[in-house]
Protein backbone atom coordinates (compact mmCIF):
# COMPACT_ATOMS: atom_id res chain seq x y z
CA UNK A 1 0.00 0.00 0.00
CA UNK A 2 1.65 3.38 -0.87
CA UNK A 3 2.50 6.63 1.70
CA UNK A 4 -0.80 8.13 0.43
CA UNK A 5 -3.01 5.70 0.99
CA UNK A 6 -2.00 4.61 4.23
CA UNK A 7 -1.77 8.53 5.71
CA UNK A 8 -5.51 9.04 4.08
CA UNK A 9 -6.72 5.55 5.79
CA UNK A 10 -5.17 6.77 8.97
CA UNK A 11 -6.71 9.97 9.13
CA UNK A 12 -9.92 8.74 7.67
CA UNK A 13 -9.80 6.16 10.82
CA UNK A 14 -9.28 8.83 13.29
CA UNK A 15 -12.03 11.18 12.49
CA UNK A 16 -14.25 8.30 12.35
CA UNK A 17 -13.69 7.48 15.87
CA UNK A 18 -13.43 10.78 17.35
CA UNK A 19 -16.76 11.97 15.52
CA UNK A 20 -18.35 8.77 16.75
CA UNK A 21 -17.34 9.43 19.96
CA UNK A 22 -18.40 12.98 20.38
CA UNK A 23 -21.82 11.77 19.02
CA UNK A 24 -21.92 9.29 21.22
CA UNK A 25 -21.53 11.70 24.23
CA UNK A 26 -24.13 13.77 22.86
CA UNK A 27 -26.63 11.01 22.94
CA UNK A 28 -25.88 10.38 26.65
CA UNK A 29 -26.21 13.95 27.52
CA UNK A 30 -29.62 13.97 26.02
CA UNK A 31 -31.02 10.77 27.95
CA UNK A 32 -31.20 12.49 31.19
CA UNK A 33 -34.75 13.21 33.00
CA UNK A 34 -34.76 17.34 33.61
CA UNK A 35 -37.24 19.57 34.44
CA UNK A 36 -38.09 23.02 32.82
CA UNK A 37 -38.15 25.54 32.81
CA UNK A 38 -34.46 25.80 34.17
CA UNK A 39 -34.88 28.70 36.80
CA UNK A 40 -38.07 30.26 38.42
CA UNK A 41 -37.67 33.02 40.71
CA UNK A 42 -37.74 32.83 44.72
CA UNK A 43 -41.06 32.73 46.21
CA UNK A 44 -42.61 32.49 42.60
CA UNK A 45 -46.64 31.75 43.17
CA UNK A 46 -48.93 29.85 40.62
CA UNK A 47 -46.51 28.45 38.23
CA UNK A 48 -45.60 24.92 36.33
CA UNK A 49 -42.53 22.61 36.88
CA UNK A 50 -42.45 20.00 33.54
CA UNK A 51 -40.08 16.88 34.19
CA UNK A 52 -39.59 15.15 30.95
CA UNK A 53 -38.94 11.84 31.22
CA UNK A 54 -36.91 10.48 28.15
CA UNK A 55 -36.63 6.68 27.84
CA UNK A 56 -32.73 5.20 27.39
CA UNK A 57 -33.56 2.24 26.81
CA UNK A 58 -33.65 -0.27 23.44
CA UNK A 59 -35.77 -3.45 24.32
CA UNK A 60 -37.78 -2.22 27.37
CA UNK A 61 -40.14 0.78 28.08
CA UNK A 62 -40.39 3.10 31.10
CA UNK A 63 -43.65 2.19 33.52
CA UNK A 64 -43.10 4.42 36.93
CA UNK A 65 -41.52 7.53 37.07
CA UNK A 66 -41.45 9.34 41.07
CA UNK A 67 -39.52 12.56 41.73
CA UNK A 68 -39.03 13.14 44.93
CA UNK A 69 -39.70 16.96 46.21
CA UNK A 70 -37.48 18.80 48.54
CA UNK A 71 -39.07 18.80 52.47
CA UNK A 72 -36.40 21.22 53.81
CA UNK A 73 -37.81 23.59 51.63
CA UNK A 74 -40.98 22.64 50.34
CA UNK A 75 -42.94 23.42 46.94
CA UNK A 76 -46.61 24.86 48.06
CA UNK A 77 -49.59 23.86 46.48
CA UNK A 78 -48.58 20.71 44.66
CA UNK A 79 -50.91 19.83 41.83
CA UNK A 80 -50.59 17.42 39.12
CA UNK A 81 -51.69 17.21 35.75
CA UNK A 82 -53.98 14.57 34.02
CA UNK A 83 -51.62 12.38 31.36
CA UNK A 84 -53.31 9.76 29.44
CA UNK A 85 -52.56 6.12 30.79
CA UNK A 86 -50.89 7.09 33.97
CA UNK A 87 -51.95 7.09 37.22
CA UNK A 88 -50.45 9.90 39.67
CA UNK A 89 -50.27 9.75 43.49
CA UNK A 90 -48.75 12.43 45.35
CA UNK A 91 -47.77 11.65 48.95
CA UNK A 92 -47.46 14.40 51.18
CA UNK A 93 -45.22 14.68 54.51
CA UNK A 94 -44.89 16.73 57.54
CA UNK A 95 -42.81 19.90 57.60
CA UNK A 96 -40.24 19.97 60.36
CA UNK A 97 -40.22 23.84 59.82
CA UNK A 98 -43.91 25.08 59.59
CA UNK A 99 -43.71 27.88 56.42
CA UNK A 100 -46.06 31.05 56.91
CA UNK A 101 -48.28 32.20 54.04
CA UNK A 102 -50.23 34.58 53.81
CA UNK A 103 -53.26 32.27 53.97
CA UNK A 104 -51.89 30.56 56.91
CA UNK A 105 -49.48 28.40 58.07
CA UNK A 106 -48.45 24.95 56.40
CA UNK A 107 -47.27 21.84 58.25
CA UNK A 108 -47.16 19.19 55.67
CA UNK A 109 -46.41 19.63 51.76
CA UNK A 110 -45.65 17.28 48.89
CA UNK A 111 -42.41 15.05 49.11
CA UNK A 112 -43.49 12.42 46.57
CA UNK A 113 -45.16 12.19 43.20
CA UNK A 114 -45.57 9.16 41.26
CA UNK A 115 -46.70 8.10 37.88
CA UNK A 116 -47.57 4.60 36.83
CA UNK A 117 -49.57 2.35 34.59
CA UNK A 118 -48.29 3.95 31.47
CA UNK A 119 -45.44 3.04 29.01
CA UNK A 120 -42.66 4.89 27.15
CA UNK A 121 -41.15 3.40 24.33
CA UNK A 122 -37.45 3.15 22.26
CA UNK A 123 -36.80 6.75 21.39
CA UNK A 124 -39.60 8.61 23.10
CA UNK A 125 -40.03 10.93 25.92
CA UNK A 126 -42.99 12.03 28.65
CA UNK A 127 -43.84 15.33 29.77
CA UNK A 128 -45.09 15.14 33.35
CA UNK A 129 -46.71 18.61 34.35
CA UNK A 130 -46.54 19.60 38.12
CA UNK A 131 -48.41 23.36 38.92
CA UNK A 132 -47.38 24.73 42.10
CA UNK A 133 -48.71 27.53 44.86
CA UNK A 134 -45.39 28.71 46.24
CA UNK A 135 -42.04 28.31 45.66
CA UNK A 136 -39.66 28.68 48.35
CA UNK A 137 -37.53 32.18 48.78
CA UNK A 138 -34.82 30.52 51.17
CA UNK A 139 -32.85 28.78 48.97
CA UNK A 140 -30.91 29.46 45.52
CA UNK A 141 -32.21 25.74 43.86
CA UNK A 142 -34.46 23.22 44.41
CA UNK A 143 -33.54 19.11 43.40
CA UNK A 144 -35.56 16.49 42.82
CA UNK A 145 -34.31 13.27 42.94
CA UNK A 146 -36.20 10.66 40.42
CA UNK A 147 -36.54 6.91 39.78
CA UNK A 148 -36.97 5.55 36.24
CA UNK A 149 -38.68 1.82 36.55
CA UNK A 150 -38.45 -0.17 32.95
CA UNK A 151 -40.55 -2.83 32.12
CA UNK A 152 -37.74 -5.03 32.42
CA UNK A 153 -37.27 -4.08 36.33
CA UNK A 154 -34.30 -1.81 35.78
CA UNK A 155 -34.31 1.35 37.72
CA UNK A 156 -32.29 4.47 36.98
CA UNK A 157 -31.47 6.33 39.90
CA UNK A 158 -31.62 9.93 38.66
CA UNK A 159 -30.50 11.48 42.35
CA UNK A 160 -26.38 12.91 41.88
CA UNK A 161 -25.81 16.40 42.91
CA UNK A 162 -23.42 18.29 41.09
CA UNK A 163 -20.53 20.05 43.09
CA UNK A 164 -19.22 23.57 42.01
CA UNK A 165 -16.24 22.57 39.95
CA UNK A 166 -16.92 18.99 39.00
CA UNK A 167 -18.19 18.01 35.68
CA UNK A 168 -21.59 16.52 35.49
CA UNK A 169 -22.45 13.17 37.14
CA UNK A 170 -23.26 10.23 35.05
CA UNK A 171 -26.99 10.80 36.51
CA UNK A 172 -27.83 14.13 37.54
CA UNK A 173 -31.10 14.69 39.59
CA UNK A 174 -33.21 17.34 38.11
CA UNK A 175 -32.27 20.38 39.37
CA UNK A 176 -33.88 23.95 39.29
CA UNK A 177 -32.34 26.87 40.13
CA UNK A 178 -34.18 30.36 42.14
CA UNK A 179 -33.11 33.39 41.32
CA UNK A 180 -33.65 37.06 42.73
CA UNK A 181 -37.00 37.80 42.28
CA UNK A 182 -36.69 41.36 40.76
CA UNK A 183 -34.57 39.45 37.82
CA UNK A 184 -36.90 39.70 34.94
CA UNK A 185 -34.66 37.13 32.96
CA UNK A 186 -35.48 34.49 35.97
CA UNK A 187 -37.59 32.15 34.35
CA UNK A 188 -36.76 30.03 31.21
CA UNK A 189 -38.79 29.20 27.95
CA UNK A 190 -41.74 26.80 29.38
CA UNK A 191 -40.60 23.25 27.89
CA UNK A 192 -42.74 22.47 24.79
CA UNK A 193 -46.22 21.02 25.66
CA UNK A 194 -47.31 17.58 24.24
CA UNK A 195 -50.72 17.50 25.43
CA UNK A 196 -49.71 15.33 28.31
CA UNK A 197 -49.23 12.57 25.61
CA UNK A 198 -45.89 10.58 24.57
CA UNK A 199 -44.08 11.79 21.60
CA UNK A 200 -42.08 9.57 19.03
CA UNK A 201 -39.69 12.71 18.65
CA UNK A 202 -36.36 11.44 19.77
CA UNK A 203 -35.05 12.65 23.48
CA UNK A 204 -32.13 14.40 22.57
CA UNK A 205 -34.43 16.82 20.01
CA UNK A 206 -34.50 19.86 22.28
CA UNK A 207 -30.74 19.51 24.45
CA UNK A 208 -28.87 22.01 23.63
CA UNK A 209 -25.70 20.33 25.21
CA UNK A 210 -26.54 17.26 22.77
CA UNK A 211 -26.78 19.76 19.54
CA UNK A 212 -23.41 21.54 20.80
CA UNK A 213 -21.94 18.16 21.33
CA UNK A 214 -23.17 17.16 17.86
CA UNK A 215 -21.93 20.00 15.78
CA UNK A 216 -18.46 19.21 17.53
CA UNK A 217 -18.58 16.35 16.00
CA UNK A 218 -18.96 17.30 12.50
CA UNK A 219 -16.42 20.08 12.74
CA UNK A 220 -13.55 17.49 14.14
CA UNK A 221 -15.04 15.23 10.91
CA UNK A 222 -14.45 17.70 8.98
CA UNK A 223 -10.64 19.24 10.28
CA UNK A 224 -9.90 15.43 9.90
CA UNK A 225 -10.94 15.22 6.68
CA UNK A 226 -9.16 18.42 5.75
CA UNK A 227 -5.52 17.05 7.45
CA UNK A 228 -6.25 14.27 5.13
CA UNK A 229 -6.34 16.11 2.03
CA UNK A 230 -3.12 18.14 3.30
CA UNK A 231 -1.59 15.15 3.78
CA UNK A 232 -2.08 13.54 0.20
CA UNK A 233 -1.16 16.76 -1.35
CA UNK A 234 1.88 17.38 0.38
CA UNK A 235 2.85 13.36 -0.08
CA UNK A 236 2.73 14.15 -3.75
CA UNK A 237 4.52 17.33 -3.91
CA UNK A 238 7.56 15.58 -1.77
CA UNK A 239 7.22 13.01 -4.88
CA UNK A 240 7.13 15.56 -7.79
Amino acid sequence: MSATRRTLRRAVTVTAVTAASVLAAAGVAAAHVTVHPESYAKGATDGVLTFRVPNEEDTAATTKVQVFLPTDHPVLGVLVTPHDGWTAKVTTSKLKAPVKTDDGTITEAASEITWTGGKIGAGQFEDFDVAFGQLPEDTGQLTFKTLQTYSDGKVVRWIEEAQSGDDEPENPAPTLKLTAADDASAAAAPATKTGGKTTTETAGSSDSTARGLGIAGLIVGALGLAAAAFAVVRTRGARS
